[in-house]
């Protein structure tokens, strides 16, 4: 089955008591059973609930996996990964990493004992050299955020192969209709599905997909035990965003490489940062993983300060200045004072995180009106 056709199908099956074609939504706590422990496979709706069993199955189908868990947003599908971990285990990440999930590693879990690492996942040698016994969890981004550098997952997971670790990767910048990490030898994916998944910027959700039952059932204790799951009404929404992902990510995805190719032309912009660009030191490792380039590009200016990324940020009409991505609407953010303001600058800058960095979510408006409007904020 095609994707585009999973996304409408899978998981979805029409009510068995009207014949509802859309998964109602099942907006209750808890249910009638039987007798004590007598149930109909539902019994407390923290632990099950239908319409979050459905986006859980297709979340499944649509990532190449055998078991999806929802989580109430992406920092606590993450966090339920990272309770996989005991004091004095490590977990490898790249230098390149969403703030939020820098932030949970080393604000949080730091303090439980758990020792993190960042690297530059991209050099397999020292990738090799940082895995030692006491490493369970290898995290990380592709195309990363906000960088968009390409790390190569089968290479990765080759090189963990033979260690304790499982490799986790988070999917969210290019969703499962440009790549599928479980395809590729991954362990775990992971979505912030507020973002392409749902795709319209009133949700706020997380997800996991994996094969291995045991991992499944271990992040499905955890689930249930912490509890950080996602109402049915908003895995309703979810449920409907998907069945536009295949759509809206061809739609996103080509506009974002007619703008990264304005861009890269323009006298006031340093570098672009998008792997559909030939130029890209991830173009070819991208073409060969991706399906497409993903509809996030970034920039810097010659004129390297805060100061004049704020006039961009400030004249823009079209794209509106916000944090989070992969809505309809365009989006323009600036990562150094917005999404990795809990990186320190030092890390910042060893990442390339500049203050004139500047990234864009693009959305699928007419792209004509949207190269005006940021041809104008350059002016």
């Amino acid at each position: 089955m095609k994707f585009e056709t999973k996304v409408i199908h899978a998981g979805v099956e029409p009510d068995p008591t009207t014949g509802a074609i859309m998964t109602p939504i099942y907006q209750t706590s808890t249910y009638v059973q039987d007798a004590p422990g007598r149930h109909k496979g539902y019994e407390y709706g923290r632990t099950q609930n239908p319409t979050r069993t459905a986006l859980e199955e297709s979340l499944a189908t649509l990532e190449g996996g055998n078991h999806g868990l929802a989580f109430a947003s992406g920092m606590a599908a993450m966090d339920a990964v990272l309770k996989l971990l005991s004091p004095g285990d490590e977990i490898i990440s790249t230098t390149d990493v969403y703030g939020g999930s820098y932030r949970l590693i080393v604000k949080q879990y730091e303090q439980y004992g758990i020792k993190a690492h960042f690297i530059d996942l991209r050099d397999r040698q020292l990738l090799r050299d940082t895995i030692n016994e006491r490493t369970r969890i290898v995290w990380f981004e592709t195309p990363t955020n906000p960088m968009l550098k390409i790390l190569d997952i089968k290479q990765i997971c080759q090189a963990v192969k033979n260690s304790n670790a499982i490799v986790c990767v988070d999917n969210t910048f290019a969703s499962p209709h440009l790549q599928r990490p479980l395809e590729l030898g991954a362990d775990l994916v992971m979505h912030s599905a507020t973002k392409y998944i749902a795709g319209h910027s009133d949700v706020i959700m997380g997800a996991l997909i994996c094969r291995d039952p045991e991992l499944e059932e271990r992040l499905r204790f955890i689930q249930n035990a912490s509890g950080a799951v996602p109402g049915p009404m908003d895995c309703f929404l979810a449920l409907r965003g998907i069945k536009t992902l295949a759509v809206r990510m061809d739609r996103a995805c080509k506009n974002a490489h007619r703008i990264a190719d304005l861009l890269n032309k323009h006298k006031k912009i340093a570098e672009v940062f998008y792997p559909g660009l030939e130029s890209s030191e991830g173009h070819t490792l991208a073409t060969k993983q991706m399906e497409q380039y993903g509809a996030m590009v970034s920039f810097t200016l010659k004129e390297d300060n805060k100061r004049a990324a704020n006039k961009i940020l400030k004249k823009t009409r079209l794209f509106s200045l916000a944090e989070s991505l992969g809505g309809v609407e365009s989006l323009i953010g600036h990562p150094a004072s917005m999404t990795h303001a809990s990186i320190p600058k030092a890390k910042r800058a060893k990442a390339g995180i500049s203050d004139s960095l500047i990234r864009l979510s693009i959305g699928i408006e007419h792209v004509d009106d949207l190269c005006a409007d940021l041809l104008n904020a350059l002016k």
